[in-house]
């Protein structure tokens, strides 16, 4: 995939997209093929491993530690991290960047809002510096105008110079910020391209855009 771009997956459900991103971040381990990133194959890599080489996962459903406050919750995405300084800097980045987060930072994650938690887990998946964010569905839930914020977010962080490859139901609105896609059907990409150019495919019009 294109580096610095925002790649999306759209497909149906089960048609394997959460599972990709599941192994590519060492989660599920792939039966065939090969996994490469930054010219490395990571097949059988560890998690851990996986997140030290600069690819997070922010999962479907948020996920946040909900016993935890939002200020640890942060703390624990930077957890390989020895740069104390470096640390501090990212988490006045990431407080920056979601303001409702610096004001709730003693607040248990679990009280938080449906996007608040959004926020927070892909705060979380900033504090690791990564070079790929594995993005799972980040509208689920959420109200239409959280969502529109959200990927607002989203290509923000893009344009900072993260790659983002995103997993999104909303067919729309993943092709509407995306610079390429592919259609997974049955774990096949079927369908591959620049994402304005399938935004106006007939095929994909009629699947997963509503005619």
């Amino acid at each position: 995939m294109p580096e610095h771009s925002i790649v999306t997956l759209i497909g149906a459900n089960g048609a394997g997209k959460s599972t990709t991103l599941k192994t590519i971040s060492g989660l599920l381990k792939p039966k065939t093929g090969a996994i490469t990133f930054g010219g490395k194959t990571i097949n059988g890599v560890a998690a851990k491993d996986i997140v030290r080489m600069g690819i997070s996962q922010i999962p479907e459903g948020r996920r946040v530690f909900a016993n935890l406050t939002v200020m640890e919750n942060l703390e624990m995405g930077a957890y390989l991290r020895r740069d104390r300084a470096g640390v501090q800097q990212d988490l006045k980045m990431v407080f920056e960047r979601f303001p409702r987060l610096g004001e709730r930072r003693i607040q248990f994650a679990g009280t938080l809002s449906g996007g608040e938690q959004q926020m927070l887990a892909i705060g979380r998946a900033l504090m690791s510096r990564p070079r790929l964010m594995l993005l799972d569905e980040p509208s689920m839930g959420l109200a239409p105008l959280l969502v529109r914020e959200i990927f607002e977010i989203v290509k923000e962080i893009n344009q900072a110079g993260t790659t983002v490859l995103l997993v999104e139901q909303n067919a729309h609105m993943a092709l509407s910020i995306a610079q390429y896609a592919y259609v997974l059907e049955t774990g096949s990409i079927v369908l591959e391209g620049p994402a304005a150019e399938l935004a106006e495919s007939a095929e994909v019009k009629a699947a997963y855009l509503g005619g």
